[in-house]
């Protein structure tokens, strides 16, 4: 039998579902949040549909059951922000999940190795940022260990989507 290999690729519309999938397993597990599932799938595949919104990638084991001859194990989704102070785009690091099963393994490693190379090969990028929920100190510390420093900004956030979600910030700002 091959080694067990991961590759990154970019995800395709046929990977809709699964990439759905992640992203409610992601929010109940860091958030304690259900995800309307017909909002979920329609921002997945307008993502998938229209580059210009952001680009998933995928790890994917050589060894597996997908169509593609393996399965995927982890994913993250890359939007843009352009920052008027650097002349340059910030790439945002968002949705990122692991199936648990493969967590430790190096796959988010693998997922944000590839993203860093593709953003230092642009040109034009001149960093990358990501958010994490204030409560989740496993993956803030695989951000660290990746060179990831902490800022001193503090995300805000009006939302007109009427997604309810548990807040992690007491009334004050701080987290809880």
């Amino acid at each position: 039998m091959a080694a067990d290999t991961l590759s990154i690729r970019r995800a395709t519309p046929a990977d809709a579902e699964l990439i759905a999938a992640f992203n409610q397993a992601m929010a109940a597990e860091t958030e304690g949040r259900r995800l309307d599932g017909a909002t979920l799938a329609a921002g997945v595949r307008a993502v998938l549909r229209e580059p210009a919104r952001g680009v998933y990638y995928l790890a994917e084991r050589s060894e597996g059951l997908s169509a593609r001859g393996g399965a995927v194990v982890g994913q993250l989704l890359l939007t843009y922000e352009w920052s008027d102070w650097r002349n340059g785009w910030f790439w945002w690091i968002q949705s990122v999940y692991v199936a648990p099963a493969a967590r430790g393994g190096g796959v988010y490693r693998k997922l944000h190795e590839h993203v860093a190379a593709l953003a230092r090969a642009a040109g034009d990028v001149c960093g990358v940022r990501l958010y994490v929920d204030a409560g989740n100190a496993a993956a803030q510390a695989v951000y660290r260990r990746l060179g990831m420093t902490v800022t001193n900004y503090r995300l805000f956030e009006t939302d007109w989507s009427g997604a309810a979600h548990n807040s992690h910030a007491a009334p004050d700002g701080t987290a809880r």
